[in-house]
C-alpha cells in the first residue's frame, strides 16, 4: 500500500487528511515538526510527503532541503501563499507540485495520484528488453527505468538512476556538482544544497562498486567533481 506523510503543525489540518487519505486507502503518518519528519521520511520511508511550507517557527523549504540530502520521496508543499513566484520557488527547491490552502479534498487527491504516476511509484516491475547504455556487465535502460549489475536488478531511486544514467551518457565527461545539479536536478545551489550530489554520488557508489571507497565506475576529479569510467567494465570482469 501507498504511504503518505502528512506535516503540519495545524491539527485540525493533519486529522483532515489523515482521516481522508486513509479512506482513499493510503498509509497515513503524520508529523508536526522538522525533526519528526526526517525522522519518519527515514523510518517510515514515505511514497510521497505533504509538507507544509510553514512549521510554527520552521520554514518548510528547510525541511526540504534536508530531507533531499537524504531521500528523493516526491514532494507536495502545502501553504496559503498563492503567489507565482513562491510556487515556482518551491518546484525550484525540489518540491513536486503545491497545494494552495484552502483546499478541496478532492484536489489534495487528484495532485497525489498525478505526483505518484510522474514518479511511478505506483508502476509495477518491468522487464529489461534491451538496455540503452551498456557497460561489460553494467546495463542502463532508460525506457523502464531499470539498471542491471551482472545480470542482478539494482534498486535504485529515481534519481538515482538519473544521476547515473546522465553521467553514464557521457563518459569520461567531467561535470561539476553545480552541473549536476542544473541537468539531474532542474535547481542550482542557490535553491539546493550541493552536497545533495555528493550524497547522491555515495549511494550510488555503494550499489554498483564492488569497494565503494575506491570506485571504479564513478570516479572524483580533485577540485572539478565526478566522471563516469567505461574502462571498469574490463576491470571489474578481469
Amino acid at each position: 500500500m501507498t504511504k503518505i506523510l502528512v506535516v503540519d503543525d495545524d491539527t485540525e489540518i493533519t486529522k483532515l487528511l489523515d482521516t481522508f487519505l486513509t479512506g482513499e486507502g493510503y498509509v497515513v503518518a503524520v508529523s508536526s515538526n522538522g525533526a519528526s519528519a526526517l525522522s519518519a521520511a527515514s523510518s517510515f520511508e514515505p511514497d510521497l510527503v505533504i509538507l507544509d511550507i510553514v512549521l510554527g517557527s520552521e520554514d518548510g523549504r528547510e525541511v526540504l532541503r534536508e530531507l533531499r540530502l537524504i531521500s528523493d520521496v516526491p514532494t507536495i508543499f502545502l501553504t496559503g501563499r498563492g503567489l507565482e513566484t513562491e510556487r515556482i520557488a518551491g518546484l525550484k527547491m525540489g518540491a513536486d507540485d503545491y497545494i494552495v490552502k484552502p483546499f478541496s479534498l478532492g484536489e489534495v487527491s487528484a495532485r497525489i495520484e498525478s505526483v505518484l504516476r510522474r514518479s511511478g511509484a505506483n508502476s509495477t516491475q518491468h522487464q529489461i528488453d534491451a538496455p540503452n547504455i551498456s557497460f561489460g556487465n553494467l546495463q542502463i535502460n532508460e525506457n523502464t527505468h531499470e539498471v542491471r549489475l551482472a545480470g542482478k536488478l539494482l534498486d535504485l531511486t529515481s534519481k538515482e538512476f538519473s544521476l547515473l544514467s546522465f553521467i553514464a551518457a557521457s563518459p569520461r565527461q567531467v561535470y561539476s556538482r553545480a552541473q549536476l545539479l542544473e541537468h539531474v536536478w532542474a535547481s542550482s545551489s542557490e535553491w539546493q544544497n550541493e552536497a545533495t550530489v555528493t550524497e547522491h554520488i555515495r549511494r550510488l557508489r555503494a550499489k554498483i562498486e564492488l569497494d565503494p571507497d575506491n570506485p571504479l565506475w564513478i570516479k572524483t576529479v580533485r577540485g572539478v567533481g565526478y566522471r563516469f569510467e567505461p574502462q571498469a567494465s574490463s576491470e571489474v570482469e578481469a
